[in-house]
């Protein structure tokens, strides 16, 4: 009997105590893409990536402009070709038409792979100041306000840290 009452004043006073004292949860929150694209370096990956862009949309206008040339030659002597250059021919527009192709995924892709592997220190940069402000401040996490991925959020209950993410960065 003694160890249940003693129990029940226990589970009281642990009742009464949790409903005076508020958990303390604080949370950050900001735009990830924001302050990553307000960093000094971030202008310097971008104009590098548009200068790679630039040399990719270069040699696809150069295979495309081989290939309509090849195509007019094609339509211009379709008539007086024998049969089996006719096809010779087909073949070899199709041949350079996948491989227009082809060369065209691969450059998005390496593209894609570019912007990564430029963005990463920067990123690491990032992810680093958020950690630094996290652990300063206290905070239990930071949340990312971008694309929509909260489209509720109680500012009240948490802190923008932005400005110090951005110092932080500096």
């Amino acid at each position: 009997m003694k160890r249940f009452l003693l129990l029940l004043i226990t589970v009281i006073s642990l009742s009464a105590s949790a409903q005076t004292s508020e958990p303390v949860l604080k949370f950050g929150f900001l735009s990830y893409e924001a302050v990553l694209t307000s960093m000094p370096e971030y202008a310097t990956v971008e104009q590098g990536m548009k200068d790679l862009e630039a040399q990719y949309a270069a040699e696809q206008k150069r295979v495309e402009d081989e290939f309509n040339k090849k195509y007019e030659e094609f339509l211009d002597g379709q008539r007086d070709f024998p049969q089996t250059i006719l096809q010779k021919r087909q073949s070899e527009l199709q041949e350079l038409l996948d491989k227009n192709i082809a060369f065209k995924k691969e450059g998005q892709r390496l593209l894609a792979e570019a912007r990564e592997k430029a963005l990463l220190p920067l990123k690491n940069r990032l992810a680093s100041a958020l950690a630094s402000v996290g652990s300063s401040k206290g905070l239990a996490f930071i949340v990312n306000t971008d694309q929509n991925a909260l489209p509720w959020l109680n500012i009240t209950m948490g802190e923008d840290v932005t400005d110090a993410v951005n110092a932080a960065l500096k």
